[in-house]
């Protein structure tokens, strides 16, 4: 005798009970596994000291330079001249002696000049890591 099977409707639908139990999971074990910033500081230590140590005074913070289409510098906004500008990236680099970043935004139809400009303040105040953004996708 032949065994019929059949087949119902309710066995050819997904369950998505199971996914999202798997992704509970997932999130529970991601945040239990996490390491917080602050309990690694929790432990009472000397640190030991060094000559050449310089504590970072302010939060870390990117420049932001903006150069429009006539070459005029702005941070912030506003326009700044080019000895403003070094004065205000020595005093970051004083704050943020090891990782100070500069962001050059530049207009497309501004010369190169202005550009070249801004990174050399950069390099006379210390900041190696600068970059100048671009927009993606092909040129129109």
């Amino acid at each position: 005798m032949a065994v019929q099977i059949k087949r119902s409707s309710v066995a050819s639908t997904l369950s998505l009970t199971p996914l999202i139990d798997v992704v509970f999971l997932l999130l529970i074990f991601f945040l239990v596994t996490s390491e917080f910033e602050d309990e690694e500081r929790r432990l009472d230590i000397v640190l030991p000291s060094a000559t050449s140590a310089v504590p970072m005074t302010a939060k870390p913070r990117e420049v932001v330079v903006d150069i429009d289409a006539e070459g005029t510098v702005y941070i912030g906004g506003k326009p700044t001249s080019i000895d403003l500008l070094q004065s205000l990236l020595e005093s970051a680099v004083a704050n943020n002696p090891t990782n100070q970043t500069v962001v050059i935004r530049a207009d497309r139809e501004a010369t190169f000049q202005p550009v070249v400009n801004v990174m050399d303040v950069c390099n006379r105040a210390g900041i190696s890591d600068y970059s100048v953004t671009t927009q993606e996708g092909p040129g129109s």
